[in-house]
């Protein structure tokens, strides 16, 4: 750690006395660093596809000489293939151990990171997660390297901004030129990349400084993955042509199908994640456990194994049989899922592609029985960038991605229209995506910013004074006079016998009759007091809080037991929330600065 720190320091030092010496720019020295951030990005997405290879060879491979497994012949000792995900599950109780902290970090705590806690992600990851990611794909899990090389990316940016002590926004501008320079690498697809780091990391918030950095990281990190893997496509995409203008009707059906099928693989995933988490078993089993049950499944769907690049190859060019990819939309939606949910780490960019290849291609081979002249290969191609799109309500990373696999301006129309359509219905019966389920539970909104995140985290509860002072409702103006003598407090909640709030009454309601004397023992306060009141409980939070005391300009909110109840519990006040929203703030501060 002193180390660290004192390298950060000379970095510093340095880099201050270059832009000095030869008068460089922010601009320039930010375009510079994303050159870097770029070809280091490329170069760790080589190593980790590397390192994915040779944990294949060395799992999959040799086991499957070793024991006489054939993936394309059926035999009994295909049963033997559960053995080599349970191989992963074994191997990540080591980084369980040792590593507890970073297996938790997935791309959400990835977002919620770069978003909300001010872009420092530990160096440590680029290692930790990164090789437990390979492991898990290495070794058949279920799950995309994507989101993983995304991070190990990100993490460089993030790096290289906090030994240049860079602004929380200029930080985060060099961890998007990480993840566009990681994505981009690993399909060849430059524009991808940046629309990813856009439109999913950074939330599509434009800005032309932090554009121009990140399409030169992505074009630095493509660069030297064409010179390190050679200058070719992710996929042997084939030629895509629209035999005819009523083709896109079934694009359209597509794009339906799709959007039906994307929200509930978000619904199948995260309750199979809730039923891994609420199993009674030691932490480090669950992914021995997730490993064996995806291994049964590849017993009769091998396919389903890794990344799944492979068989989308083979989809693409018209393989498969209808009734089996019918059949892989449901094993690998499930495969994945308790690959993901038993703690086995990974992305879902790879599977949502995967998904949409096999139901483009089954659409296509069923179209087919009717059209013979369609191209099962082109719905895959199609499905592939509408799902992912429906998935992630990212249509524009899907869209050019699509764009520069096929080099073909004859798929816009197709590819737009399908994500358009499956990314709306997706949206409609699922307001969150893949990657945002998880902050979505625990009360963070991503596109709200950092401060209203802090307000969502605490509660009412956390923050009211209980037992409030209250006033009964049958209580005249003169004693109520006397009442406030004794009290430094301005509002006042009215309650009845039952102690159920009925209104609330300021001072400055009180004013306007105070010199009518005549009336301070004839009148109840509860004729002056405001009987429609807005109320919070206690399991509410400040957020929601702040905005019903905007939305009259008052200063407390009496606080019920439940919704809809009139049981006073206790009050809160605007400034008993400011003051936990610093507290809040201070320690959310002081807990970045022991994750660098």
């Amino acid at each position: 750690m002193r180390f660290r720190k004192k390298l950060y320091v000379i970095l510093r030092r340095r880099s201050t006395a270059l832009l000095s010496r030869f008068r460089i720019s922010e601009n320039t020295f930010m375009a510079l660093l994303a050159v870097a951030i770029g070809l280091l990005a490329g170069l760790g997405n080589y190593v980790f596809r590397r390192t994915i290879d040779f944990i294949h060879w060395a799992v999959i491979e040799q086991g499957t000489d070793l024991f006489g497994i054939s993936f394309d012949e059926w035999s009994l000792s295909r049963v033997l293939v559960v053995l080599f995900p349970v191989t992963g599950g074994l191997i990540m109780i080591l980084f369980g151990l040792f590593a507890a902290r970073d297996m938790k970090f997935g791309f959400p705590a990835f977002l919620e990171r770069v978003n909300l806690r001010g872009a420092k992600i530990p160096g440590r990851t680029i290692l930790t997660r990164g090789l437990a990611s390979a492991v898990t794909l290495g070794t058949g899990g279920s799950a995309g390297q994507e989101g993983p090389i995304a991070q190990i990316g990100g993490a460089i940016g993030s790096q290289f901004g906090q030994a240049f002590k860079m602004s929380g926004a200029r930080l985060k501008t060099l961890v998007a030129c990480g993840v566009a320079g990681g994505v981009a690498a690993t399909f060849n697809a430059p524009i991808a990349g940046v629309f990813f780091a856009h439109e999913i990391v950074l939330l599509a918030s434009f800005e032309l400084t932090s554009f121009t950095s990140i399409v030169i990281a992505s074009g630095a990190a493509t660069v030297l993955s064409r010179a390190l893997m050679g200058n070719h496509p992710e996929f042997a995409v084939p030629p895509y042509t629209l035999g005819s203008p009523w083709e896109l009707a079934l694009y359209v059906l597509l794009g339906m199908i799709v959007g039906a099928l994307a929200a509930g693989f978000i619904d199948i995933h995260f309750r199979i994640k809730d039923r891994f988490a609420a199993l009674k078993m030691h932490r480090l089993a669950k992914p021995v456990l997730g490993g064996a049950m995806v291994g049964v499944i590849g017993i009769f769907f091998p396919q389903v194994f890794g990344n799944g690049y492979d068989f989308m190859d083979t989809v693409l060019h018209g393989g498969g049989a209808w009734y089996l990819l019918g059949a892989l939309i449901v094993m690998k939606m499930v495969a994945t899922s308790v690959t993901l949910g038993s703690g086995l780490p990974g992305g879902l960019f790879a599977p949502s592609l995967y998904l949409g290849a096999v139901t483009g291609g089954a659409l296509g081979k069923l179209a087919q029985f009717v059209f013979p002249t369609i191209s099962p290969g082109a719905y895959a191609l199609v499905g592939m960038g509408a799902f992912l799109s429906a998935a992630t309500h990212a249509p524009m990373t899907a869209i050019f991605l699509l764009f520069e696999m096929t080099g073909s301006y004859e798929v816009i129309i197709p590819i737009m229209l399908s994500c358009v359509i499956g990314t709306a219905i997706s949206r409609h019966f699922k307001k969150d995506s893949l990657d945002t389920v998880e902050l979505s539970r625990a009360g963070i909104d991503l596109e709200a910013g950092k401060e209203r995140n802090i307000m969502k985290a605490i509660t009412v509860g956390e923050v009211m004074v209980r037992d409030p002072e209250s006033v009964p409702e049958h209580m005249t103006l003169g004693q109520f006079a006397e009442f406030i003598e004794r009290t430094r407090h301005t509002n006042f909640p009215l309650v009845d016998a039952a102690g159920e709030l009925t209104g609330i009454i300021s001072v400055q309601d009180f004013m306007g009759v105070v010199f009518e004397r005549d009336l301070m023992d004839l009148v109840v306060i509860k004729e002056l007091a405001t009987a429609d009141v807005i109320t919070v409980t206690a399991g509410d939070d400040l957020d929601q809080a702040m905005r019903k005391i905007g939305y009259r300009n008052i200063e407390q909110l009496p606080v019920v037991d439940r919704e809809g109840s009139r049981k006073l519990v206790g009050i809160v006040s605007r400034r008993d929330m400011i003051s936990a929203y610093n507290r809040a703030l201070m320690t959310r501060s002081l807990e970045e600065e022991g994750d660098e």
